[in-house]
């Protein structure tokens, strides 16, 4: 095996009150020859659909900002917080006053000059629910946003968080100009007014969009490429030939079934690194039967988490426990997993009422692959204990239209984040962005927001501890395994680092080096 396998650091935290200083300019590495375009091809299987930044929801959306936008600070792969557009924070005692310093000379695409002035509207616009900006809560219970001076930021908190500039890094989190904001917001839809490492050059939806290099992006000597092509494959298989073939350079997401033909393939490397990323069962706790706990507890009981791993993940994977923290995580809870007991599902399932056992729909979009994998593989594991859950799939635009955050049980999809906070905070508190489970367990909330407060790390090991506790008891949603993020390049591909998170890529600190093949 060639596999580049990159692993996971342990989370740090911020001291609360501690200054960050940190350059964001060129590292000191030495870039080859490249090849005479120095484009790199790229496939993604769900194209990129929301160009506003603020908007974006899917992995393939979130790439695109990446290189078309900057944030405050951006995502280290050891999951701290790196420079971006601020060079410097610090925050005062209690880490409820941050104050982040601006590079100066930074230019939006349209040739504006970028201050604190848009920060703020940024921030400001991002955080107003009528936004409708996705994770908007995980930002951090941020209080105001106001400039001092066109080049500091600063940032005051409700409570005590000293996540905050790791928070800032979320994919929506990029900052565009003050008076599109204030004139012409829906704009973006259509125009991006970026201060990112790239330009939008053309963008044609389910086939491909082409990104040129910024000439005046403020990372002196960055990006490394002239060109990014996104290509929209429609299914794995065809992916994978073209990167076989040579007509791509690089896969985002490769499906675990295709990993390892891949990998043993000639001048090709497989990419893989550990992760949190999950597929998770969600039931809507506020309708029947799913508002019977008993019910939930019953289905968690018909799933042999190893067997999963194999089935679904290919073995590319580590057992779930009901949570969406997982060992990639500073304050993991280990716990002993739940067995595979289907009596124990059949007798639980006949206290809560259906003693001839019980008939679901289980709906599950067609992308990625595994999703409907995962559903199909849950139906006949639940079967001896008494489910008989009939499968629906669905392609991924319908799925999202009709069935997220809408339906009563289906199959979700999410990559890592950086803090337990966030990954509660996002799916499972009661003021979640993506409240799907409607679980809204008050003591749950508790557990989680004086851990988010507390900037001791005893206390916080013991608080998110018991939120992970509390929902592999009442499991608001089946987290059976996580899987690691698999890619794959070619060989002649330098310069990019895998992330465990999934959803930030430094595509601006890869070239294509000139052993590569002309572009076909």
């Amino acid at each position: 095996m060639k596999t580049e396998l990159n692993r996971r650091q342990l989370l740090k935290l911020s001291a609360a009150g501690a200054s960050v200083a940190l350059t964001s300019g060129l590292s000191s590495i030495s870039v080859a020859a490249t090849r005479a375009d120095n484009t790199l091809r790229l496939s993604v299987n769900i194209t990129p659909g929301v160009l506003n930044p603020m908007l974006s929801r899917a992995a393939a959306e979130y790439m695109m900002s990446e290189m078309l936008y900057s944030g405050l600070t951006s995502l280290g792969t050891d999951m701290t917080a790196q420079p971006d557009l601020a060079t410097e924070w610090s925050s005062n005692e209690d880490a409820t006053q941050w104050r982040f310093t601006l590079h100066q000379g930074v230019k939006f695409s349209n040739g504006q000059e970028l201050t604190s002035k848009d920060v703020v509207a940024s921030f400001r616009k991002l955080l107003d629910p009528k936004t409708g900006a996705p994770g908007r809560r995980n930002l951090g219970p941020i209080k105001t946003v106001d400039s001092d001076g066109d080049y500091t930021v600063i940032v005051t908190t409700e409570t005590p968080f000293a996540d905050l500039p790791v928070a800032l890094t979320y994919p929506t989190a990029k900052v565009v100009p003050a008076d599109i904001i204030a004139t012409d917001f829906d704009s973006l839809a259509q125009i991006p007014v970026g201060s990112g490492p790239f330009r939008l050059e053309e963008f044609r939806v389910d086939e491909i969009a082409i990104l040129v290099k910024n000439p005046e992006y403020f990372v002196s000597g960055l990006p490394y490429l002239n060109q990014i092509e996104i290509k929209t494959f429609p299914d794995a298989a065809g992916s994978t030939a073209a990167l076989l073939a040579g007509e791509i350079d690089m896969i985002h997401d490769v499906q675990p079934t295709d990993f390892a033909r891949i990998d043993k393939a000639s001048g090709v490397s497989g990419l893989r690194t550990p992760s949190g990323r999950f597929l998770d069962v969600v039931m809507d706790t506020t309708v029947a039967p799913f508002d019977n706990i008993l019910v939930r507890q019953a289905l968690s009981y018909c799933v042999d988490r190893e067997a999963m791993i194999e089935l679904v993940a290919d073995g590319y994977g580590t057992a779930g426990n009901d949570s969406p923290i997982n060992a990639a995580y500073r304050y993991y809870a280990d716990a002993p997993h739940k067995s595979y007991d289907p009596k124990k599902a059949k007798a639980l399932l006949a206290e809560a009422g259906y003693p001839n056992g019980l008939e679901l729909e289980l709906i599950a979009s067609v992308k990625p692959g595994y999703r409907s994998t995962m559903a199909v593989v849950l139906r006949e594991m639940a079967k001896a204990g008494g489910f008989d859950i009939s499968v629906k799939t669905m392609d991924h635009s319908s799925y999202l239209d009709q069935v997220w955050k809408k339906g009563k049980f289906y199959v979700g999809f999410y990559n890592m984040m950086p803090t337990e906070g966030m990954s509660f905070n996002l799916l499972f508190t009661s003021g979640a962005s993506w409240n799907e489970t409607k679980w809204n367990n008050t003591t749950f909330d508790e557990y989680v927001r004086l851990a988010d407060e507390t900037t001791d790390s005893e206390k916080r090991k013991e608080l998110y501890a018991n939120a992970q506790s509390l929902m592999q008891k009442e499991v608001p949603a089946l987290i059976p395994c996580f899987f690691d993020i698999l890619g794959a390049k070619a060989d002649y591909v330098n310069g990019y680092e895998q992330h465990p998170r999934g959803a930030s890529f430094a595509f601006h600190k890869v070239w294509v080096g000139s052993n590569a093949p002309a572009n076909k």
